[in-house]
């Protein structure tokens, strides 16, 4: 366990997943707090903040000392600030946001680096997300499939029909119409910090393995996306009002449970700037 002197790191599973305390999003953070909480965030792959009160400037404040916000392709931000988008489910809607298992945007040529999600409104019970350590879902791998795997690329869509339809309402109600975007990218990518190799594919947007046909991909693929998420390799994380989550989406897939019909869940998130993926 690394030592910290600024803030206190407590981890919630085996896998991945920490709570940090001592933090107040509210603040202009010193120098030597945010290098501890970049820290975390590698060593832990997604971090969680507890009861934090901010505005939405605020909130974009705190994302600035990790990143550089952007905005998210296929929905609009809030007016008053654009790069944050909000994440709602309403009361009469069956479908939430994203309810599949995945890394943020693959579909884009250069994906986010991570991905910070504040809660403003969740339901009494339900609504809770869970999330995968890529690198042990890698490193769990024989390396005869390691030596395969190496040596493909994977094309993702954001039209793949699991994942659109969770988007639906939201793209209904801000009366928009839903992108079609694609990029390929390695099945198993080296995380440009840590030099570790994690699997960089999901069940929500890879179509295919680039110069295979779907119906040869789909077998390998599904092994993948049912391995990627086993129990062992995973952490879940109830919300709270003011709760924050910030992952990475370089090494982690997450999944919202969509559990929750006939309440409300309003989630306000912002993404930031990645890289190419090696």
């Amino acid at each position: 366990m690394r030592n910290y002197r600024h803030i206190e790191v407590r981890p919630i599973a085996g896998a991945l997943g920490a709570e940090i305390h001592g933090v107040d999003m509210a603040r202009d953070l010193e120098a030597d707090v945010v290098a501890e909480m970049r820290l975390a965030f590698l060593d832990h792959l997604v971090i969680f903040l507890r009861d934090q009160v901010v505005t939405p400037q605020q909130q974009l404040a705190f994302a600035r000392k990790f990143g550089d916000p952007v905005e998210y392709p296929q929905l609009t931000g809030l007016p008053e600030a654009p790069m944050i988008t909000p994440v709602v489910k309403l009361e009469h809607e069956r479908n939430n946001f994203g309810g599949i298992w995945h890394s943020d945007t693959t579909y884009l040529p250069i994906p986010p680096m991570g991905s910070m999600l504040l809660a403003r409104e969740v339901p009494a019970f339900g609504g809770d997300t869970m999330f995968a350590n890529q690198y042990l879902a890698y490193e769990a791998l024989s390396d005869g499939l390691k030596a395969t795997l190496d040596g493909l690329t994977g094309v993702s869509s954001s039209a793949k029909a699991d994942v659109s339809k969770t988007r639906e309402d939201r793209l209904k109600a801000a009366g928009a119409e839903l992108k079609v975007m694609t990029a390929e990218h390695p099945i198993v990518r080296t995380h440009p910090e840590t030099g570790r190799k994690a699997l960089y594919t999901s069940d929500a947007h890879t179509a295919h393995i680039k110069g295979w046909t779907e119906k040869e991909s789909l077998p390998l693929l599904r092994f993948l996306w049912d391995h990627q998420t086993r129990p062992e390799f995973t952490c879940r994380f109830r919300w709270q009002p003011g709760s924050l989550a910030f992952w990475d989406n370089r090494c982690a897939t997450h999944n919202p449970i969509n559990d929750y019909h006939g309440f409300r869940r309003v989630m306000h998130r912002i993404t930031l700037a990645g890289d190419l993926p090696q």
